[in-house]
């Protein structure tokens, strides 16, 4: 099983471990859980896990289960969420982890780390958002398996001295569009994994803490006025993980398929990003060539 985590910006949706308990499903804009509930697939972590549901259904397999709890700043939902998986991951013994946005509590997440690492088998852990943030913040972005950062948050990493993005210093945010240097810097401070989807114009493929490929192209300049474009990435990355391809495989394709969607899209500024992830399935079924070359298995 591969669980995605997070918080959804709703102060009346409780922890909602039935996520958990069956599978959830995306139609018409909405994100159904096992229990009834819907959520609106908006940014955040809900267009993340509706973008990983359909692409497991197109490829064939079990799609992730979703821990999610409200949270629209307090930090109540978010500690909700990690006193939870304290407590449940060893009967969970989850293949995988995707973390989204979880307020940044450094003690909260040092406890959830160490219940992770007492398990038998350590799960495959991907991060973005809020808990990227609170994992570097702890000392421990090491642990993980892969990040998907922005090239803003890529400079946060770079800062050994920043607790927070908001107090990057200005001479590394100067910086953001040279990802080299900003990536050695991480990786000296110990504050990245070894692998990374860098999103941008254009997207870096970080692996084993090396530059391995760029992904440039189709581009579509509208995308960058749309929010939630990086969520569709770390879902795309999280299905193709997911599925079993591997940390190269699945890096590059979330990447690639990401661009594709948007160019058969269309999108102008104004699009929602609901709107995208509902045609990824005819996207993904039409780009078939840049799948993981292990999942690229002719349907029937």
């Amino acid at each position: 099983m591969w669980c995605i985590v997070g918080t959804l910006p709703d102060p009346d949706f409780a922890l909602c471990p039935a996520g958990l308990e069956g599978q959830s499903t995306v139609s018409h804009g909405l994100l159904h859980l096992p229990d009834g509930q819907t959520v609106s697939v908006q940014r955040g972590t809900a267009a993340l896990a509706a973008t990983a549901i359909l692409a497991c259904e197109v490829l064939g397999v079990a799609p992730p289960r979703l821990l999610l709890a409200g949270d629209p700043g307090s930090g109540a939902g978010s500690r909700a969420i990690y006193a939870w998986l304290e407590q449940n991951l060893a009967h969970m013994a989850p293949a995988g982890l995707t973390f989204h946005y979880l307020f940044p509590d450094q003690d909260w997440h040092n406890r959830v780390l160490m219940a992770v690492q007492a398990l038998a088998a350590p799960p495959v852990m991907v991060a973005d958002a809020g808990f990227m943030y609170v994992a570097k913040m702890s000392g421990y972005a090491d642990a993980y398996d892969l990040f998907t950062p922005d090239l803003g948050e890529l400079a946060f990493l770079a800062d050994e001295k920043a607790p927070h993005p908001f107090y990057t210093r200005g001479f590394l945010l100067a910086q953001e569009d040279d990802v080299p240097p900003l990536l050695q810097r991480a990786r000296d401070h110990g504050n990245c994994p070894k692998n990374m989807i860098i999103k941008g114009s254009k997207d870096y493929i970080v692996l084993d803490g090396h530059i391995a490929a760029t992904v440039d192209a189709p581009s579509v300049a509208s995308m960058e006025c749309i929010g939630g474009t990086g969520d569709l990435v770390t879902g795309l990355a999280t299905a193709f993980l997911c599925a079993g391809a591997c940390m190269a495989e699945a890096c590059t394709a979330a990447a690639r398929m990401a661009r594709l969607l948007a160019q058969h899209c269309a999108p102008n500024p104004g699009t929602q990003i609901g709107a995208l992830i509902e045609k990824l399935p005819e996207a993904l079924n039409a780009a078939r060539s840049v799948w993981p070359p292990s999942l690229c298995k002719e349907p029937g």
